[in-house]
């Protein structure tokens, strides 16, 4: 069974950093693309960065370059987003996606305020 399970949210001053974790199980991490996505408050769903299968090539959005890092450690099973200057329109729920299965973690909660 495939699971994605993100951890690392919390709330933190503009200009702070979080490093969130996306934990894959029920599949080799080395074989799927993977995607970080977010969700504001009656927002839609945005795509934030995604990385492939070996970390050689990543995307992001024009709103995060610069500030946001992806990741991944095939090894570990796991997939990282290092956020750096955060902002408060960052805030958001950050979701991580496998490419290849379809599936969706249950997401992890950042808050950017003063």
């Amino acid at each position: 069974q495939v699971q994605l399970v993100e951890s690392g949210g919390g709330l933190v001053q503009p200009g702070g950093s979080l490093r969130l974790s996306c934990k894959t199980s029920g599949f080799p991490l080395s074989t799927s693309a993977m995607t970080w996505y977010r969700q504001a408050p009656g927002g839609g769903r945005q795509t934030v960065a995604l990385i492939d299968t070996v970390g050689r090539i990543t995307s992001y959005a024009d709103s995060v370059k610069g500030r946001f890092t992806i990741s991944r450690d095939n090894d570990k099973e796991t997939v990282y987003l290092q956020m750096n200057n955060l902002k408060p329109e960052d805030t958001a729920v950050y979701f991580c996606y496998t490419n290849v299965h379809g599936t969706w973690g249950q997401g992890t909660q950042v808050t950017v305020s003063s």
